[in-house]
């Protein structure tokens, strides 16, 4: 677990403290938020879904391989496994509320957050998921449900919805390298003053 990813996970159970148990709970992000925090997005094709165990054997946890086609942030090599909680592996189930769901063969466009060396865990769980629908001469870019997760607004800290849209793939492509630009931009202006 990365530093950041700790960090977060103590200040939404500090903010979240009189939510219902059991639900899942995670801050609402944006697109341009999104961007910038994330170790790598790339837009590919789902190659494998395979849940299995652990390695202390406790818990299910899913890979996903998605073949890369493009890069938008990050070098992440022409293969990323995106591994998550949950899964079926036989007769035994493990469901986790507020993450994507992967099908082999499908078209997405994911944020990527760093997990150990190979592997990589989503940013913003299902937030960081987009599908990749192809209809007629353009692409559409359509947001993972987050399912019955409570989202919370990070100012407000308040129970919100989902402000992600579907765009097209184009206009979720530029969106996200003008966040990586702007992102990229900010230090060399701090360091002109």
């Amino acid at each position: 677990m990365s530093i950041r990813h700790a960090v977060r996970t103590v200040v939404l159970a500090t903010l979240l403290g009189g939510l219902p148990v059991g639900a899942t709970t995670m801050l609402r992000t944006d697109l341009p938020q999104m961007a910038q925090t994330s170790d790598a997005v790339v837009q590919g094709v789902v190659r494998r879904v395979q849940s299995r165990w652990s390695g202390d054997n406790r818990r299910i946890v899913t890979d996903v391989e998605i073949q890369v086609t493009e890069a938008l942030k990050g070098q992440p090599g022409g293969t990323v496994v995106v591994t998550q909680p949950g899964g079926r592996v036989g007769d035994i189930g493990q469901v986790v509320g507020g993450l994507a769901s992967f099908s082999e063969g499908e078209e997405v466009v994911v944020f990527l957050e760093k997990r150990g060396a190979a592997a990589f865990q989503l940013s913003g769980m299902a937030q960081g998921k987009y599908q990749v629908k192809r209809t007629g001469p353009g692409a559409m870019a359509v947001p993972a449900s987050t399912g019955d997760a409570v989202l919370i607004d990070p100012k407000t800290r308040q129970e919100t919805t989902s402000s992600a849209k579907p765009v097209t793939l184009e206009e979720l492509k530029a969106s996200v390298r003008a966040a990586v630009q702007a992102q990229q931009a900010a230090p060399a202006k701090k360091g002109a003053k």
